[in-house]
C-alpha cells in the first residue's frame, strides 16, 4: 500500500513545474539625498527625528523571454518632532532584473512584487544606511518590509478605487 501511494505521488510532483529564479542584475535607477540642515547652515544639535518611510513597487516584462524588471522606490523623510521641519529627504529607486520560469501566470504578479523585492531588500537597506550616515546623520537601518502586506494593501486600494469609479454620482 505504501508503494502505491509513493508511486502515485511521483507523477504529481513531476507535473508541477520547477520554479527557477535568478537575479541577473541589480542597479540604482535614481537617488537623491537632501540634507536640509546643512543647506540652511545649521547644526543637527538636539533634534528628535520623526522618520517616515514610504515604499512603492513596480514590475514589468522585458523583451527577453522570462525576464522581468522589478523596481522598489523608497522615500525616507526625517522631520524634527519639535517643530516639524524637515531634516533630510532620501529618495532611492533600486531595481533588479530577474529571470523567472515555472511560475503559473496567475501567480506571476504577486511573485514579482513579493519575492523579487524581498531578495533585493538587504541591498537597498544597506544603501539607505550608508547614505544617511555619509550625509551626516546616524545610519538609518530601515525595518524589514512586509512585501506580502504591501501587496495586499495595494490590491485593496485598487479594489476600492474601482468600486468608487463604478458608483454613479
Amino acid at each position: 500500500m505504501a508503494e502505491e501511494n509513493g508511486a502515485a505521488a511521483q507523477p504529481q510532483a513531476q507535473a508541477q513545474p520547477q520554479v527557477r529564479m535568478n537575479v541577473l542584475a541589480q542597479f540604482i535607477r535614481d537617488m537623491s539625498f537632501e540634507n536640509m540642515i546643512a543647506q540652511k547652515g545649521l547644526s543637527a544639535g538636539e533634534v528628535q527625528p520623526d522618520i517616515q518611510v514610504a515604499v512603492s513597487l513596480d514590475a514589468r516584462k522585458r523583451p527577453q523571454d522570462h525576464q522581468y524588471e522589478v523596481v522598489q522606490k523608497f522615500r525616507v523623510t526625517s522631520k524634527n518632532k519639535a517643530n516639524g521641519e524637515t531634516l533630510f529627504l532620501l529618495e532611492v529607486e533600486y531595481g533588479g532584473i530577474f529571470h523567472v520560469e515555472g511560475v503559473p501566470e496567475d501567480q506571476l504578479h504577486p511573485f514579482l512584487l513579493i519575492e523579487c523585492p524581498r531578495l533585493l531588500f538587504p541591498f537597498i537597506r544597506r544603501i539607505i544606511s550608508d547614505v544617511t550616515r555619509d550625509g551626516g546623520f546616524p545610519a538609518l537601518n530601515v525595518d524589514t518590509v512586509d512585501y506580502l502586506a504591501l501587496y495586499r494593501q495595494e490590491l485593496l486600494r485598487r479594489q476600492q478605487a474601482q468600486a468608487a469609479q463604478a458608483q454613479p454620482n
